[in-house]
């Protein structure tokens, strides 16, 4: 009797543990709920039940109970995809209980990208945002230099020790206060897209793909959380960014006075934006964690979702927000497309895919037109960015609908 305890106890602890490295990396709550049970019952435990927060896991047996609190963090997408891949195994039947343990461990122990590598991913694709939020060459170039430096200062200073909130204030005022001093030194043209591409490496992709994902999955509780995360980092930047432009006008005597987004008529040509919105993807697919080799499919999917969002503003009778609308629910139809293609989870290609469309302008506009008392500037603004959210989640939903129409979902893919 005691045996079989212990055994179960083994089983469930593996389970739990699984999930919990899902869960801290990035992936969705059913991933996570399905992976944890696929393990459980592989290996003969029939009687347990799982229940997953956005930031916890509670996992009860026959004789065992666990509670796990899971703060909410980045993303190491490599992580998600080599668990994905190690519940397959598990199916399959490759592993004995003892190899399984051995190799989550395995898993638990990937090392994190080069430095090198997360520099490199945080300066082009600030670069390229700029590029694909109207900026010209030159504030490209003044974006890449301060995106840099505010992701050294980051990964070196508040890593650390710093709170998560005082970090994003913190980058928020210095990228801005970056652009405002390139600004001045003649070193980019137009600051409002420079700051946009500057700040790009702090907005929460993965809080907020993830909490839209989860509401379309029913799971209200842990998406209306992961909002919040993302809410509390796009308030964070935002004083951050109001903080530097009080700084300005108190050094100079009276605010900078920028009226919005001005498009450069080159970087605006479909080629090039569909170039930067594909290095744009890919960089910012190295910052998730990627594995290597699924840089570029990722930089494909959201260029293709990039693209049919420009298609349907520039040439349709579409806005911003009907624009979105196409554009997410293509990401997300090409994401699980992928994901059956590739035998990875649709994570890895949505949380990518879906980035250039999060409305991470509307944090800069707001915050400015707020500090500079332009109140319904400032209103038009975040309503803007409410109805393209709205729309990414009515994107993502139809997507899903479609896709459990046409067969069920296999073991290990989404």
């Amino acid at each position: 009797m005691a045996d079989g305890l212990e055994q179960s106890e083994r089983i469930l602890n593996l389970a739990s543990d699984a999930g919990h490295l899902l869960l801290q990396n990035g992936a969705e709550i059913s991933r996570v709920e399905e992976t944890m049970e696929r393990i459980a019952t592989y290996y003969g435990e029939r009687n347990e039940n799982f229940f997953v927060l956005s930031n916890g896991i509670f996992t009860t047996g026959k004789a065992y109970a666990n509670v796990k609190f899971i703060p909410i963090k980045g993303a190491r997408l490599d992580k998600v995809v080599a668990i994905n891949q190690f519940s397959r195994d598990v199916a399959a039947g490759k592993f004995t209980l003892e190899q399984a343990e051995q190799r989550l461990e395995e898993i638990r122990r990937i090392p994190e990208k080069p430095l090198w590598e997360q520099y490199a991913g945080a300066a082009l694709g600030s670069g390229a945002f700029c590029a694909i939020f109207g900026g010209s060459l030159l504030d490209c170039a003044a974006a890449l230099v301060a995106g840099t430096l505010v992701y050294l200062f980051l990964a070196l200073v508040c890593a650390p020790s710093w709170s998560k909130a005082l970090s994003n204030i913190c980058g928020g005022a210095l990228g801005t206060g970056l652009c405002i001093l390139f600004s001045r030194l003649g070193f980019g043209q137009h600051l409002g897209n420079m700051i946009v591409g500057t700040l790009i490496p702090l907005i929460p992709g993965v809080a907020f793909t993830n909490g839209l994902r989860d509401i379309a999955g029913e799971d209200y509780l842990a998406g209306i959380t992961r909002l919040l995360d993302a809410l509390m980092v796009f308030l964070c930047i935002a004083l951050g960014v109001c903080l530097a432009f009080i700084a300005q006008s108190g050094i100079e005597g009276e605010m900078i006075h920028l009226t919005g987004t001005i498009t450069d008529p080159f970087t605006a040509k479909l080629p090039i934006q569909m170039l930067a919105s594909l290095i744009g993807t890919a960089s910012f697919s190295v910052l998730f964690g990627v594995p290597r080799k699924f840089y570029l499919k990722c930089g494909l999917v959201g260029m293709a979702g990039w693209l049919a969002y420009l298609v349907s503003v520039r040439y349709l009778p579409l806005g911003p927000a009907g624009g979105t609308f196409i554009a997410a629910t293509l990401v997300a139809v090409l994401s699980h497309f992928s994901a059956r293609r590739f035998k990875c989870p649709s994570t890895v290609f949505l949380i990518c895919g879906i980035f250039p469309l999060i409305p991470g302008a509307g944090v800069f506009w707001s915050s400015y037109f707020v500090v500079s008392t332009q109140m319904e500037s400032a209103f038009s603004a975040g309503f803007s960015a409410v109805k393209i959210t709205v729309a990414i989640v009515l994107g993502i939903v139809l997507s899903a609908n479609l896709f459990r129409t046409k067969r069920p979902r296999p073991a290990g893919t989404n």
